[in-house]
């Protein structure tokens, strides 16, 4: 493997300095040491479109190559500004793209990865954006950076980095915070809470799996939908559910990665204003998912956003006394409406996840309609 620091020695040392995008758990360990080192900028992306762009923003003041970081699934969401941005019919930008390589054709992985898995080449040659794989092999890492460098500067386009699980090692820090619950725990409270008619969609990661958990551990029916993938879009199939199904309470489990990611959502909600419409928000200022990287919701107040955006009610909780308190309060209050809860980072380590397949929790989950 490849030490992280060594590897970023390397970037620095070929004037690869910039960084932004959105954190993958297949180089979690690079990720952590770009935003470590003081001697790098590193531009924490609300999605992967924004960071395509501000690189573009960053080569267009210095003349300089920036680095943008991605899951393979965000790589999708790029096309757009690769093909009207920087492609070379365009404005013709250099980027370096580092895609992190989950759903391998060949390799073990969740269900929501498998078809990116399967484009992910074939989108880079469709794209005419050359490409080498990264083995963990330092020798061949520097003489690769070096190569895709010089490709970047001569075509004035993107070259793509794809970054295999087990390539890099280092320390992944993480930041602790001072809150009280953890999100499992918040999960737990709610759930006991609520009518058990009620509908709950949960956003992906371990959101969805916590709540999954804690059905299995109290025995109870369940009428989730637990989102898996698609970063950033369970508050949009909430919100249609809740305009479709008006009689049925309808609960969207958020994080503050995904919210940030697909913040237009808030707009869309207020706008359309659903009054069986609640939105949980858990806000533990990191990607949990993918090794706990920061998002920039430290510098949010998503309370005054929701209701600038036209939700009824918001709340930001800091305790279980004040989400105990606000559970009985909104029972009566129209919505939408928006409670934001800090809690602390991380998950316990022997979270499992949810059994069904997402096919099954489909076809379970509309029968709840019929």
């Amino acid at each position: 493997m490849i030490n992280t620091k060594n590897f970023l020695k390397i970037l620095k040392e070929n004037d690869l300095a910039y960084f932004s995008g959105v954190p993958d758990s297949t180089f979690k360990e690079l990720i952590s040491e770009i935003c470590e080192d003081k001697e790098v900028e590193n531009r924490i992306s609300a999605n992967e479109c924004e960071a395509i762009a501000t690189a573009t923003g960053y080569h267009l003041s210095t003349k300089k190559i920036g680095v943008v970081y991605m899951q393979n699934s965000g790589f999708g969401k790029t096309i757009n500004p690769i093909t009207s941005l920087i492609s070379k019919e365009v404005y013709s930008i250099p980027i370096i793209l580092f895609i992190g390589y989950r759903g391998e054709p060949g390799e073990k992985d969740e269900p929501q990865h498998k078809t990116m898995g399967k484009l992910t080449l074939p989108f880079l040659k469709m794209l005419e954006i050359p490409y080498e794989i990264l083995f963990p092999d330092y020798d061949q890492a520097g003489e690769l950076i070096r190569r895709m460098k010089e490709l970047a500067e001569k075509t004035n386009y993107a070259v793509a980095i794809v970054i295999k699980k087990g390539v890099f090692e280092g320390d992944v820090k993480k930041e602790e915070n001072k809150y009280e619950l953890l999100r499992e725990e918040a999960i737990n409270l709610i759930i006991n809470e609520i009518k058990k008619e009620s509908i709950i969609i949960s956003t992906t990661g371990k959101t969805s799996r916590e709540l999954f958990e804690q059905r299995k551990i109290h025995n109870q029916e369940n009428n989730d939908f637990l989102t898996v993938g698609s970063m950033g879009c369970s508050s949009a199939i909430a919100l249609e559910i809740a305009m479709q199904k008006p009689s049925k309470e309808i609960y969207c489990f958020d994080g503050d990665g995904a919210m940030i990611m697909q913040m237009g959502t808030f707009a869309t909600i207020g706008k359309n204003s659903p009054k069986n419409f609640k939105h949980f928000l858990f806000d533990n200022n990191s990607y949990d998912s993918t090794g706990g990287q920061k998002t920039n919701s430290d510098s949010l107040d998503f309370e005054k956003i929701a209701l600038a955006c036209g939700y009824k009610y918001a709340k930001t909780i800091f305790n279980k006394k004040e989400l105990v308190n606000e559970l009985k309060k909104i029972e009566n209050v129209q919505g939408p409406v928006l409670m934001v809860i800090k809690i602390k980072k991380g998950s316990r380590k022997d979270l499992g996840r949810p059994t069904n397949s997402p096919l099954q929790n489909k076809t379970l989950f509309m029968e709840k309609f019929e």
